[in-house]
């Protein structure tokens, strides 16, 4: 059987992500920039900012005069190579070879696999029809040969298959960039006039060489099926889960507790050689009649306790419904992570920090997922922005907490207020929420915060904490300033 190669470019790989994370940035155009010499420079851009000629190695400054109401994010090193590694990954339920193809690629090796589709064709539109539905734009192509693939991806039409055999033809008519060559070699073809593969394939080999060194004459025949070339492909992760298989059928509560623990101790044993520990699991059971139920856990940090994951899964034991039995039991770990041996204490108080975070998984346990949550700051100016949540008890955060006096209560929307105010700067006489008229006893401000001019530009925004008749205390923002329009005032959070 022939070797098939399928290659995938992701044409806007880090910036689809970054949007794929925050969806108010779809439809926007942006860049993600880093610094070269002391100069911002684009890393990438978005399908919008391409398409207004926002490209990668443009000077941020420049992409900023063609479009000055572009957004600007920081790029992160290596970002772009983890991600391609976890999408080949991902691919793995296509084919049991993939890798990643560096700066923005993926390289399959499907021999064998797409008739399970019901031919090439059906098999590339599944893979990449499901990308797309992810959020990424992505091209694809078939070969017989890795370089010839990845050539038709970036240079053919989209969806191109080469038949078996084919890869030559298929060449002929693309730029020498097609073949992976350095740069030097394609400035020396353009200076020759080169510009498609076919004006100098059939050349002698000396000549090429001669002219061009060894790595024409590899590339070539890579492309074309004469020189081997090997590829790293990924490695699935061998998954943390741990089966006990029953004699007879379990029914009983205490049967099920014995079959759990068991599972616990094989689990947390190979996770504490690891270094590893549980964040989230489930706890399944097969039946008799073929159903299988389940009960899920996640906690705040990575333990390998097993006594203290057995009470976590024992509160919600009661949940699982054996019928008429089960006879296979399975503990899966579905987020694994590095336990942290120095643990920080949490909310810098004195205590056992495992202990504590034990506690409060219990606590949560019991009140259900999603209701206890913990926020880190970020470096962010305005206040809706400037929290984030956190992944974990251990995660540390990237900034301090600001100095200023914040509110408790922070509502995740401004709310319009009609206000009276006798003087510009001056905080308001009393203002109109929601129907309810209330009047200022005392008041303290303003407190100035402008937006990220890297991200957006407008009117600053002017803060009072103000405090009602009645002791209710409000934190309200005038955004912009009088005399240069109309400003509009808002409620964003309660002090109590």
């Amino acid at each position: 059987m022939p070797k098939r190669f399928l290659s995938l470019w992701f044409c806007h790989l880090t910036t689809d992500r970054m949007a794929i994370r925050q969806p108010e940035l779809r439809g926007k155009p942006f860049v993600l920039a880093g610094n070269e010499r002391g100069r911002a420079i684009v890393q990438a851009s978005s399908r919008e900012a391409f398409a207004r000629g926002i490209r990668p190695g443009r000077a941020v400054a420049d992409a900023r005069a063609i479009f000055p109401d572009l957004l600007i994010f920081p790029d992160r090193p290596g970002w772009g190579k983890r991600l391609l590694c976890r999408l080949a990954e991902w691919c793995l339920r296509y084919t049991p070879v993939s890798a990643a193809d560096p700066p923005s690629g993926l390289m399959l090796d499907i021999s064998g696999c797409p008739h399970l589709w019901g031919g090439e064709s059906a098999y590339m539109k599944d893979l990449v029809s499901a990308l797309e539905g992810k959020g990424y734009r992505v091209r694809a192509a078939i070969a017989d040969t890795i370089g010839a693939a990845w050539a038709l991806a970036r240079y053919g039409e989209q969806g191109s298959i080469a038949g078996v055999g084919g890869q030559q033809e298929a060449l002929l008519p693309m730029p020498p960039a097609a073949l992976r060559l350095e740069s030097r070699t394609l400035e020396g073809l353009e200076k020759l006039g080169f510009r498609q593969i076919q004006q100098f394939i059939d050349l002698p080999a000396a000549t090429l060489r001669r002219r061009f060194g060894e790595g024409l004459l590899l590339r070539l025949g890579q492309a074309l099926g004469r020189e081997e070339e090997a590829f790293q492909p990924v490695q699935p992760r061998v998954p943390y889960e741990e089966q006990l298989p029953c004699l007879e059928p379990i029914r009983t509560a205490k049967g099920i507790e014995i079959a759990l623990q068991k599972l616990l101790d094989a689990l947390c044993q190979r996770l504490s050689r690891e270094g590893k520990g549980l964040r989230k699991a489930v706890f399944k059971g097969l039946r008799v009649d073929g159903k299988t139920v389940e009960i899920t856990i996640g906690t705040g940090r990575a333990s390998h306790n097993p006594a203290h994951l057995f009470r976590l899964f024992a509160l919600k034991i009661p949940l699982l419904e054996p019928a008429l039995g089960i006879e296979l039991f399975s503990l899966e770990g579905l987020l694994v992570e590095k336990v942290q041996l120095p643990q920080e204490q949490l909310w810098h108080r004195s205590g056992d920090p495992a202990a504590v975070a034990e506690l409060l998984d219990r606590i949560g346990a019991k009140l259900g997922s999603g209701r206890m949550h913990r926020f880190l700051p970020q470096e962010r100016h305005w206040p809706e922005h400037s929290v984030r949540p956190s992944r974990s008890l251990d995660e540390k955060p990237d900034t301090d907490w600001p100095d200023s006096v914040r509110p408790l209560h922070l509502l995740p929307v401004p709310e319009p207020i009609t206000v009276m105010v006798p003087l510009p700067d001056y905080p308001p006489v009393h203002f109109k929420h929601k129907g309810k008229l209330v009047r200022v006893a005392r008041a303290d401000g303003p407190e100035r915060i402008e937006q990220e001019w890297w991200l957006q530009t407008g009117p600053p925004r002017d803060y009072y904490c103000v405090e009602d008749t009645e002791g209710g205390r409000y934190w309200l923002f005038r955004l912009g300033l009088y005399g240069k329009g109309e400003p509009q005032w808002f409620l964003h959070g309660y002090f109590s």
